[in-house]
């Protein structure tokens, strides 16, 4: 699973719109410190980690399965859009409503989807990324459950366009906010409705499988440790891992075997993995992500 196909939905939407005079909005840009530095990441990289997390759409469906009714409240409201004044607010929030989006589609809540396009529409034509956005196709298939398997695909789709984009400008940075901010806002999402559910074996095994994704973006981190605010971030996310390192994951290899299927040859792969994953855990990775999205969305 991937958990990000909804944080790219945000970049589906595209030019600054700010007003502002050329010259003046170069000098407010120069003082955000999330402008490129270090050494970058090689957008295969971000890319092979995009594909291993769970979509937000997916994450949805799951929730949905459990049994879990749809709460507006544990979304990111899109009345705080006016907050988000710096590029590196707005492409992890980018993320965040693009994860709420995929949330308000699975449950047929049409009418918050359309405002979490306009907010994704807003920020994707601030960070200069619309020409990516159809807002029309968007808005299409994100108001239409039949139109998931598209929706992810064309989100993925825009979202390798995006990270190659960025990587040329020497903005990979924003990519890996995009990722993370979507990732965080698909875990806060999952862990609240497990905490309503705790016997759902499920939702537990989904939040403590993240434990390697969480790995896989804090070495993406590493590359800006030179960003103040990315620095900062990277120390919250170490919080998030010592509770992960209270789970284990098991994997057991068995040798795979062939089987005959509607008169077709597969293979079976009969390795297991099993996580080792308790109430206890899940309730501290809740509080500690709750803590790092309030940041976040602040």
């Amino acid at each position: 699973m991937r958990l990000i196909a909804i944080g790219i939905v945000v970049f589906l939407l595209g030019s600054c719109s700010s007003g502002k005079k050329p010259d003046e909005q170069a000098f407010l840009e120069s003082l955000d410190s999330t402008n490129a530095s270090g050494p970058g990441v090689d957008e295969e990289v971000i890319n092979s980690i995009l594909e291993q997390i769970p979509s937000p759409i997916e994450i949805s469906m799951l929730l949905k399965e459990s049994g879990s009714k749809y709460n507006e409240a544990i979304l990111n409201s899109s009345n705080n859009l006016p907050k988000y004044n710096s590029n590196y607010k707005k492409a992890l929030n980018l993320g965040v409503y693009g994860t709420d989006l995929g949330y308000t589609n699975i449950f047929g809540r049409n009418q918050d989807g359309i405002k979490y396009i306009t907010s994704i529409k807003s920020l994707a034509d601030e960070l200069n990324i619309g020409q990516f956005f159809d807002i029309g196709t968007i808005g299409r298939l994100a108001t239409n459950s039949k139109n998931l398997d598209s929706l992810l695909l064309i989100t993925t789709m825009n979202f390798n366009q995006i990270n190659h984009y960025l990587q040329s400008q020497s903005r990979d940075n924003l990519s890996v906010l995009l990722l993370t901010g979507g990732w965080l806002e698909a875990m806060q999402i999952t862990c609240q409705t497990a905490a309503k559910n705790p016997d759902s074996a499920e939702l537990k095994e989904t939040i403590g499988e993240q434990k390697i994704i969480l790995e896989q973006i804090m070495l993406l981190f590493t590359f800006y440790q030179g960003d103040e605010n990315m620095a900062s971030l990277s120390t919250d996310l170490d919080l998030l891992k010592k509770a992960y390192d209270k789970i284990n994951i098991n994997y057991t290899y068995k040798e795979s075997t062939m089987e005959i299927v509607n008169g077709v040859a597969v293979i079976k792969d009969n390795s297991t993995t099993t996580i080792d994953i308790t109430k206890e855990n899940v309730e501290e990775i809740k509080n500690i992500i709750n803590e790092i999205r309030t940041k976040v969305i602040s």
